[in-house]
């Protein structure tokens, strides 16, 4: 494979697995000339493989690659890896997400609260360059059982409202004046931590086909409601001994309850997340009733 062949698939890999907005951002990761970038990339995306806001054409990702001479036919099952790749990644940068909101309430930081609510913008793009990869694999193999393909997209999607989740916890800093109080704090810290492993355990679970995974997953659940649970009875408290002359003191209040809640929810995707994964790799129907009433 000749250098600019070689250059050329690692600039499809990079739009595939990272994500990047723009040439300048691809330039850097690879260490060439954003120049260079466009070159390479103008008559792909003239020909449609490559569109504006960097999604693939899977189709025209296997006949580039295939014509630079780096690539095998493998089984059916290609297309899959390629999304559960894009998923991994996608898990991966909500957990960025996630954390930075989190570090955000810890510093009590404008700045890094807005950089997190900025992360949501990649969380959408990802989603949407899983449902166009889902469509197109579905369409190259004729065979394929379309409603496994969509499950694919529900997970991304689920991943997507915990990005959604995210951005509240964000937002508690850049909408409030208080910072949290510590007792209540060491609460959240206890959700935030558990919400993080149940994301973990679920992905887990429906990239690696680990369905045992649940009753781990299960008890993290109980450990998010009793925390949730504490951490309300510790305001209601606060709220009992507090004036709600001020409004900035009752909005306080009003944003804790939300930023809560916004753990208590990360936690219940996660846990439907899970029931994906046992549908796509057990066969076995995920539950008809929502979650709140069970």
């Amino acid at each position: 494979m000749s250098k600019k062949d070689e250059t050329l698939k690692d600039i499809l890999d990079l739009i595939l697995y990272e994500n990047p907005s723009t040439q300048d951002e691809i330039a850097e990761k690879l260490g060439i000339t954003r120049r260079y970038v466009t070159q390479l990339l103008q008559p792909l995306v003239k020909e449609g493989t490559v569109k504006r806001a960097y999604m693939i054409d899977l189709k025209g990702y296997e006949r580039v690659v295939e014509s630079v001479g780096n690539y095998v036919s493998a089984p059916d099952t290609k297309g899959n890896v390629l999304i559960n790749d894009m998923l991994a990644n996608m898990a991966k940068h909500v957990h960025s997400q996630l954390e930075l909101s989190f570090d955000a309430v810890l510093e009590y930081d404008d700045d890094i609260a807005s950089k997190a609510l900025e992360m949501d913008y990649a969380t959408n793009n990802m989603v949407e360059k899983i449902r166009t990869s889902v469509e197109t694999i579905a369409s190259i193999n004729q065979h394929s059982e379309i409603s496994k393909s969509m499950l694919y997209n529900e997970i991304a999607y689920d991943l997507e409202r915990i990005g959604d989740y995210c951005g509240h916890i964000a937002k508690f800093v850049i909408n409030d004046v208080y910072e949290v109080d510590e007792n209540v704090l060491k609460k959240l810290k206890k959700m935030y931590k558990t919400s993080q492993s149940m994301i973990s355990l679920s992905m887990k679970a429906f990239i690696e086909g680990k369905t045992e995974l649940k009753d781990d997953l299960m008890e993290l659940e109980d450990t998010i409601q009793i925390m949730q649970s504490k951490a309300i009875n510790l305001i209601a408290t606060q709220m009992a001994e507090s004036s709600f002359d001020e409004k900035e003191r009752s909005n306080y209040f009003i944003y804790l309850f939300r930023l809560i809640k916004a753990f208590k929810r990360i936690g219940d995707i996660s846990v439907e997340m899970m029931d994906v994964a046992i549908e796509f790799h057990d066969n076995i129907p995920r539950p008809t009733t929502p979650r709140t009433f069970r």
